[in-house]
């Protein structure tokens, strides 16, 4: 077994979720030594996770541990043992709807466990903190494409408010303890391994089962949808380029390639930046499974937006790199 001390080290909080899955298989398979930490919760079917887990296994330089991100102390134990060098925490409690009727679960995942990652930081500093955040952050903000420096302060969802709490209080701890930290706003992910809990699972399974979809608005949706495969890569190229802080020189530099005036601090869309009508995204997996799906139009669901955009401008600037994967070839991959 590789010794994690001769190699780079990656914390990947979430390992076993549908993003962390293909984040940590893309280390691993470029020669990283990787901490996966995963609660393997039963928000959605656990075998799915252990079966994602069971292939990152198979790499001698996997380390796997359950264990819950919130817990007292997990976090700085695990850091003052492993001292990663990059840190991509991935793992929080998702769904917008389920947190309407579930709030505290997201308070203590999303906002405690994020803390408790950030106090680990701060006694054992890492040289780039990589967090998760969503495209829910921008809430009520109607003007479109989504801009990083567009205000986000009316959250439409619980999920929405702790995503955009932990945007805050990471700000907060990169500009008193100099901790650099790129946060990611994501813009509706899917593809293989993916979530059965989101629309492209559950529209597929109930395509093939012959069942009635719930399509939301009427059918008056559109997202930007954005494949695994443009994310991860995004999230690769991410890891090299660490926001540095700012001087009185340096300020307008750092606010063109999106770093706080005061901290080591940026955030960055990860989307497609082409939005799909939700019709449309049906349709294509209709023409890459062979059936006709059979639609129960409703309303608008609590919490939900009509659609998302993203303006992948920043990422393009800070990288080079702009997601381009469309529905037409996505969707039969994921299918």
């Amino acid at each position: 077994m590789t010794n994690e001390r001769t190699r780079k080290v990656a914390l990947v909080t979430g390992a076993a979720g549908f993003i962390g899955f293909h984040v940590t298989k893309l280390l691993l398979d470029e020669g990283w030594y990787v901490i996966g930490l995963d609660s393997l919760s039963n928000f959605y079917d656990v075998k799915l996770k252990k079966d994602r887990e069971r292939v990152l296994k198979q790499s001698n330089n996997y380390c796997s541990i359950h264990k819950k991100i919130e817990g007292s102390n997990v976090l700085k134990n695990l850091f003052k043992r492993k001292k990663p060098s990059i840190v991509i925490h991935l793992a929080a409690q998702a769904g917008v709807r389920y947190s309407i009727d579930n709030p505290r679960l997201y308070l203590k995942t999303n906002v405690l466990g994020t803390f408790e990652l950030l106090e680990a930081a701060r006694a054992y500093p890492p040289q780039h903190m990589l967090l998760a955040s969503s495209s829910s952050a921008y809430g009520a903000n109607e003007t479109m494409p989504y801009q990083e420096i567009h205000k986000s302060d009316f959250p439409m969802s619980i999920y929405a408010a702790t995503k955009k709490s932990t945007e805050n209080i990471a700000h907060c701890y990169s500009h008193l303890f100099s901790l650099p930290i790129t946060m990611f706003r994501f813009f509706t992910v899917y593809g293989p391994w993916g979530r059965p809990d989101m629309a492209p699972f559950k529209f597929t399974q109930s395509i093939i089962n012959g069942n009635k979809i719930n399509v939301f608005n009427h059918g008056r949706m559109s997202r930007d949808f954005t494949y695994i495969d443009d994310l991860v890569k995004a999230i690769r190229l991410l890891i090299d380029a660490i926001p540095s802080s700012c001087n009185s020189r340096s300020k307008s530099l750092n606010l063109t390639i999106g770093c706080s005036p005061v901290a080591p601090f940026r955030i960055v869309n990860i989307g497609n930046s082409k939005p799909e009508k939700l019709i449309d995204f049906i349709t294509s997996l209709e023409h890459a499974l062979g059936m006709k799906a059979k639609k129960n139009l409703m309303p608008m669901q609590p919490g939900d937006s009509p659609a998302t955009w993203a303006d992948t401008t920043l990422l393009r600037k800070i990288t080079g790199y702009k997601p381009n994967t469309n529905i037409s070839k996505g969707v039969p991959f994921f299918c």
